[in-house]
């Protein structure tokens, strides 16, 4: 029996799937509502954060967007959510968010949004977020409160 032929480095890691990355905090105030962001290129809202850049690790790239998003400077803490979604409509690859734990947003602390990106932000109730979400990220918000309070990251699959 012939050895197997060995592939360079970099064709067998150019023939591996790919996937897109997103990173999200859970901010709240200190009565429990829910920071969440109104795009102005979706019709629905979101928790803050956005793509991983190549090469960034997601907890970073949540700190970075939040920063960017709504002008706070955060420590992505405890991962609370991965979520898995698989190719879908025009998107070839699957998409994998993470929401990481923002932590409690300080009464006065000045939120300024990247007004490239976001038309409003709001403090919401969990069931007034889940509501403005968009259907496929709404789990994600129930997920991770559930996680903060339990200590349990949860992992979800579309």
């Amino acid at each position: 029996m012939a050895a197997p032929k060995l592939l360079p480095d970099d064709v067998w890691f150019a023939q591996l799937p790919t996937a897109y990355l997103a990173a999200a905090a859970l901010l709240t105030d200190g009565d429990g509502r829910v920071l969440v962001v109104k795009p102005n290129y979706r019709e629905h809202w979101a928790l803050p954060g956005g793509v991983v850049e190549h090469g960034e690790e997601p907890h970073r790239g949540c700190e970075r967007e939040v920063a960017e998003e709504v002008g706070l400077a955060i420590e992505a803490r405890e991962l609370l959510v991965c979520h898995w979604n698989g190719p879908a409509g025009a998107r070839p690859r699957p998409f994998v968010s993470f929401v990481f734990d923002g932590g409690t947003v300080a009464p006065g602390a000045a939120i300024t949004l990247q007004a490239e990106e976001l038309d409003d932000h709001a403090f919401a109730t969990p069931q007034e977020a889940a509501a403005l979400l968009h259907p496929v990220q709404a789990p994600r918000l129930a997920a991770a409160l559930t996680a903060r309070s339990t200590g349990r990251a949860a992992y979800l699959i579309d």
